[in-house]
């Protein structure tokens, strides 16, 4: 099953044509820079905009093709929307407003005392949206959308209006819905750390075109792609926690085909997780230090090595036995070690720069 994406249309001075293809279900994030036609890309799939030409299929099921005369109209695509404000009629009450998305809606598996739990609005059914905070309106967003039966979930910067400890609240109930209800979505942002902890497909997108897309931990170490040339860039790896030694303060989790050792986790053993690892914390070497605080040090091998220009810096991707990771090291560094893609190198990680995400 897969979400299928092609798309040309022109506007005045710009030209947007792309094409992608993810895993169905999954969170296919689209990232970059406004004007990359990301939000051209969802009126598209909605059904809100009709371009000179395109193909949009989720699962087999075909919502458009122009090439063959099929344009399913927008209220018949069973596509849900959340946009960046909450757009929540302000007379209603949240349950009524919840129970919108019910009117039309065909009867499904996504019951209304499941998304109340799921989302966790049942101390708010009562309250009016203006009584809310940011990342509770888009929480009662959220849930209308997915009561109207969606087999598609849009989701156009859902965060990007609300503060740091309003998107901390918010984030772990998107993880949530992906976990328990498994459906496809599309997820937009500018922001690294969300598309990091939700999305299974990254898509970069720029001046309307697609640059790189494929499996987020694939595309985010990719040192020769645009997502890894940010002050922020880091690895992604999928893994598992393996165990803990609470003695040491210590626990264990894979990630990359390597154990990493992790401060302290409250988390059970076999509990997936994400680790993502900064690219400024990790230290190159070209054979094991004697004696030093670091607990991780693995073996990789040089894959790319990319020059920063601007920053007098260099990026080096180094592979992993299934995983990369990314290095920022001045050039200086980089002849120092002699480092050439190919070259078996060694990482070092301390612990504490390992940031563990349970999915």
């Amino acid at each position: 099953m897969s979400l299928i994406v092609e798309l040309h249309h022109r506007y005045p001075g710009q030209t947007v044509d792309l094409a992608f293809e993810a895993p169905s279900p999954g969170v296919t994030a689209l990232f970059g820079r406004s004007g990359a036609g990301k939000s051209t890309t969802l009126a598209v799939i909605a059904g809100l905009l009709r371009p000179d030409a395109c193909r949009i299929a989720v699962d087999g099921e075909v919502l458009a093709d122009t090439a063959a005369g099929v344009w399913v109209a927008p209220e018949r695509r069973r596509v849900g929307m959340v946009f960046q404000d909450a757009r929540l009629f302000p007379h209603m009450s949240v349950a009524t407003n919840l129970r919108f998305g019910l009117r039309r809606a065909r009867v499904g598996a996504i019951g209304f005392d499941e998304v109340v739990e799921l989302l966790g609005l049942g101390g708010m059914l009562a309250r009016r949206p203006q009584s809310l905070s940011g990342g509770e309106r888009q929480r009662v967003a959220i849930g209308r959308a997915l009561l109207a039966q969606p087999r598609l979930l849009l989701l156009d910067e859902p965060l990007s209006g609300l503060d740091g400890a309003r998107k901390a609240e918010i984030l772990p109930y998107l993880a949530r819905l992906k976990a328990m209800l498994r459906l496809p979505m599309i997820y937009v942002s500018h922001a690294p750390d969300e598309v990091l902890r939700l999305a299974d497909t990254l898509v970069l997108m720029k001046d309307g075109r697609v640059v790189g897309a494929g499996p987020v931990a694939e595309i985010a170490a990719r040192g020769d792609l645009p997502f890894s040339r940010r002050d922020d860039a880091g690895a992604l790896l999928l893994g598992q926690v393996l165990g803990h030694d609470e003695a040491r303060g210590l626990s264990r989790i894979e990630g990359g085909g390597v154990t990493w050792l992790v401060p302290l986790l409250d988390l059970r053993p076999g509990t997936a997780c994400r680790v993502r690892i900064p690219a400024r914390e990790v230290i190159l070497a070209g054979r094991a230090p004697e004696a030093i605080s670091v607990q991780n040090i693995v073996a990789g091998t040089v894959r790319h090595i990319a020059e920063e220009g601007a920053r007098h810096s260099v990026l080096v991707e180094v592979g992993l036995p299934s995983g990369s990771l990314l290095a920022r090291v001045t050039p200086d560094a980089v002849a120092r070690l002699g480092l050439t893609e190919g070259a078996a190198v060694l990482v070092l990680v301390k612990s504490t720069a390992l940031e563990v995400l349970a999915v």
